[in-house]
């Protein structure tokens, strides 16, 4: 059997607020929340397949780089593949968020944004 992706975890400021934007956003649902690793709190949140796990621990996490296509290890964005991709960039801006980065591609269409933790994301959407 092929390998496929579970999750990923990311160090947020607020769990609960970056719980609850995915979850408006993308139409997910928490899976789990609970205690964690150095007095933390942890969401996990996505669908029966994946999920993305929004982790702070007890105390204020540092601001990350702002070049993470240039460091070693770096985030570059997270893709989340929508089925209507204006739907998606209405309900970013309805949100609060700045879209940009609109680009029609080889194979689909897609635009970009940065949550409150300067997370990007990506929102792609490809032809039936």
């Amino acid at each position: 059997m092929p390998a496929r992706l579970e999750h990923v975890n990311l160090t947020v400021t607020d769990p609960e607020r970056t719980a609850r934007m995915l979850c408006d956003l993308f139409g997910w649902r928490v899976r789990w929340r609970g205690r964690s690793r150095n007095g933390g709190t942890t969401y996990h949140v996505g669908d029966e397949t994946m999920y993305l796990a929004v982790y702070s621990y007890d105390g204020a996490p540092a601001d990350a780089p702002s070049a993470s296509y240039e460091m070693k290890g770096g985030l570059n964005h997270i893709g989340v593949v929508v089925g209507d991709l204006d739907a998606a960039e209405r309900a970013v801006r309805a949100a609060g968020f700045a879209p940009y980065g609109h680009d029609d591609y080889d194979p689909g269409k897609r635009f970009y944004f940065r949550d409150r933790d300067a997370v990007e994301f990506e929102v792609v959407s490809y032809p039936a």
